[in-house]
């Protein structure tokens, strides 16, 4: 069972990595994100539009900066090398819900099974904490300056993940582990809404729009993939060929940043 403080563990690391930075003199940046998310699991099937577009949800979170190419110390630019100019570091906690339904085909046919599979519905449930590394190919320093209003940029990083997914169906007795009730491949433990942890990797494209000296918006395009199949609390690797993949999202944001003094 996952524990708070295994949390505030890692938030505090975080921390620490950032007072560590923080001694070099590096300025902050904190903003906040949300945006629709297009969750990719165990629900529906896969390249269907019906399941793209009828298992999205929301997310939201709190992003914090370290923009190395200024010394908040000194309200100065720090030395002009390749990496402080065109690089920064993301430190993000954030959280996504959406409510999982079954799409496709199978669950179209005038059947028993597929009347089961119609009528088990989910919800996964993320909260993540993690880094990410932004590469700005354009100069950091002349977007600060308002050289030009646009500033494109992508990242990679990883996050850590509590995820606590729910399970439910209106069919029989609506016991969800009672498998006269469930489409007959989850009959195997396929379903477990257990809370659990789990690693991920991030990657995105956006760019920032200077809004004013201080302030930024921003628009990112997030590819997200789990260490585990299990966010969304359905698993049937085992049983269906086409299920091979771990849980993943794809996460469209907008937001607004803020640069501390």
């Amino acid at each position: 069972m996952f524990k708070l403080k295994q949390l505030l563990v890692l938030f505090c690391f975080f921390y620490s990595i950032n007072s560590i930075y923080s001694q070099f003199g590096f300025s902050h940046e904190v903003g906040v994100i949300t945006g629709p998310v297009a969750f990719q699991s165990d629900f529906g099937e896969r390249k269907n539009w019906d399941t793209n577009k009828g298992n999205t949800g929301i997310g939201v979170g709190i992003i914090h900066y370290l923009n190395f190419s200024y010394r908040a110390d000194c309200n100065c630019y720090t030395t002009d090398t390749y990496f402080n100019d065109h690089f920064k570091l993301r430190n993000e906690v954030s959280w996504n819900m959406t409510k999982l339904n079954h799409f496709g085909p199978e669950a179209e046919k005038a059947s028993e099974n597929s009347a089961r599979l119609r009528a088990h519905s989910g919800e996964t449930n993320n909260l993540n904490i993690g880094t990410q590394l932004e590469w700005f190919p354009m100069s950091i320093r002349d977007f600060a300056a308002g050289a030009y209003k646009i500033a494109p940029y992508g990242s990679i990083g990883g996050q850590f993940t509590y995820y606590s997914p729910k399970a439910m169906t209106t069919y029989g007795d609506g016991d969800i582990l009672n498998e006269d009730n469930i489409f007959y491949e989850f009959h195997d433990g396929a379903i477990n809404t257990e809370s659990g942890t789990t690693w991920s990797v991030v990657a995105s494209v956006g760019a920032r729009y200077k809004l004013t000296i201080l302030s930024d918006l921003l628009v990112d395009l997030r590819w997200q993939y789990y260490f585990t199949n299990w966010t969304d609390g359905l698993n049937h690797q085992e049983t269906n060929i086409q299920d091979k993949a771990n849980d993943w999202l794809v996460w469209l944001n907008v937001g607004y940043v803020y640069y501390l003094d």
